[in-house]
């Protein structure tokens, strides 16, 4: 196994001989800040996760596009197996902050520029981020591997096929797709969005409902997220559409952890992840049903 601070040692683009520091968090890659002489950069490390759709070449061209339309560090580096971006000096997001309305809007502002300009500047092919896409090849990783959750399989994907069906026709746009608070940077003037991972076309629904997922927003702060972002109140049919997407968030979530639990490296209680999230996805059908009707 490859002692990875010497790997990042080693690149090429370094002016002088550099100190570099295990940086905490991720939970898909390794993270370091790195120091050449005066400036500071962050460095990740981390392979294609196929059993993710995790490919790095998504992941550069996506780090790059943000860069390009004002939304992420500038990467200057890059190499199989690692990005090297300018550090930004700021504060790492909690969901408290993101369910702080001024914030919010700030986050929106940020999404819907990622919506609609990254496409311009995606050079390349371009990942397709379908959530139901994802939920069928996660099922089929985990019936393959006789998961210790593969006997609820079955009624798990029979959910997500009524959910697919109740989401509709979808309008496309570039997703960021993983809109966790600890994605958002502060750095006093400005947010920023980072970690391009999962990247690519999407319905806006999924962005919106997952940011609402990960952080914890209230069913008021919701429908205000959709009347901002769609400049209009959600009738019905849209508030349908956004929840059954949001239920496949959290469910997606639930099976990103079930299969990392056997195949990630990364030090994290993985098997916590799984139960809160598929926990939160049960709540979140059942209020979809309660409010919606049985599908």
């Amino acid at each position: 196994m490859r002692d990875v601070k010497e790997f990042i040692r080693g690149l090429p683009c370094w002016k002088g001989s550099v100190e570099i520091a295990t940086h905490p968090g991720g939970i898909t890659n390794q993270n370091f800040l790195v120091q050449d002489q005066n400036e500071k950069f962050f460095a990740r490390v981390g392979e294609d996760i196929p059993v993710h759709g995790v490919m790095r070449c998504n992941e550069l061209a996506a780090s790059r596009a943000a860069w390009a339309v004002g939304l992420a560090p500038k990467v200057v580096y890059s190499a199989p197996g690692v990005l090297v971006m300018n550090f930004l000096r700021g504060r790492t997001l909690v969901s408290k902050d993101v369910q702080r309305e001024e914030t919010l809007r700030k986050i929106l502002s940020l999404i819907g520029r990622c919506h609609r300009y990254m496409p311009a500047y995606i050079r390349g092919s371009a990942n397709l981020f379908w959530v139901f896409q994802v939920l069928r090849n996660y099922a089929a990783t985990l019936r393959d591997e006789n998961n210790r959750l593969a006997a609820q399989l079955p009624c798990l994907m029979e959910i997500a096929d009524r959910l697919e069906e109740a989401v509709g026709a979808i309008q496309l746009v570039f997703g960021h797709n993983d809109l966790l608070a600890a994605n958002f940077i502060d750095d006093g003037d400005r947010l920023w969005l980072i970690d391009w991972d999962y990247a690519g076309f999407n319905s806006p629904l999924f962005d919106l409902a997952n940011l609402a997922s990960n952080n914890g927003l209230s069913v008021e702060q919701e429908d205000w997220v959709l009347e901002i972002y769609f400049d209009r109140r959600p009738d019905d049919g849209a508030r349908r559409a956004y929840y059954a997407m949001k239920c496949a968030s959290l469910l997606r979530e639930g099976f990103w952890s079930l299969v990392s639990e056997t195949h990630s490296a990364i030090d994290f209680d993985y098997v916590s992840y799984t139960e809160k999230n598929l926990k939160r996805f049960e709540e979140a059908w059942q209020r979809f049903q309660y409010d919606f009707g049985k599908q």
